[in-house]
């Protein structure tokens, strides 16, 4: 009557799916945490300390990434977070070590992923741009708001209809408009 068969192979999709499932959130909490690590360092100009990181980080992705294989692991909330996490902090590494920001044809991510991770970004860039300013190094201020300016007016080339990315893109406006108002502050008091 009742194919045992069968229904033992269920059950061995559904035991490989959770074990994996649990790899996923136990991974993605290790990439955030590591990502967060990495951007500490940056912001200290720790660069050594920066690159073991982000080295971690970049480890801790690969595991996560061959854990996450199912589709419903790849768009569960703490994949996609550990994902745009990764590349916020991967790029910020990338953009201080290296000027550059890793295009997403070599990283090979989910596109809509990647573009959360570049917007959350600008917010970290903000925080950079301050921070120098206040040590007097208005050159990266400056520098750093034309980077900002240059993927805001980049991103605008999108239709992003509506969901979450249209509201993360929406926030670069402000980091843009604090950006400007530093850069503003900056050339009225004679310091650039």
């Amino acid at each position: 009557m009742l194919d045992k068969k069968d229904l033992e192979k269920i059950r061995r999709g559904i035991d490989a799916f959770a074990k994996d499932r649990d790899t996923v959130i136990r991974t993605s909490r290790d990439v955030i945490q590591l990502s967060k690590k990495t951007i500490y360092a940056l912001h200290r100009n720790d660069i050594k300390s920066a690159g073991k990181a982000a080295a971690e980080m970049g480890a801790a992705f690969r595991k996560l990434s061959l854990a996450a294989k199912h589709p419903k692991l790849v768009t569960s909330g703490s994949y996609k977070v550990a994902v745009q996490e990764f590349v916020e902090a991967l790029s910020f590494y990338e953009l201080m070590k290296n000027n550059r920001i890793p295009p997403n044809s070599k990283l090979k991510l989910d596109p809509e992923f990647y573009l959360m991770g570049l917007i959350d970004l600008t917010g970290e860039l903000v925080r950079k741009a301050i921070n120098s300013a206040i040590k007097g190094d208005y050159k990266t201020s400056v520098k750093l708001k034309d980077l900002v300016s240059e993927l805001y007016d980049e991103l605008m080339l999108f239709d992003f209809a509506g969901g979450e990315l249209r509201k993360k893109f929406d926030s670069i406006k402000y980091d843009l408009k604090k950006l400007d108002d530093l850069v503003l502050s900056l050339k009225l008091s004679k310091k650039i």
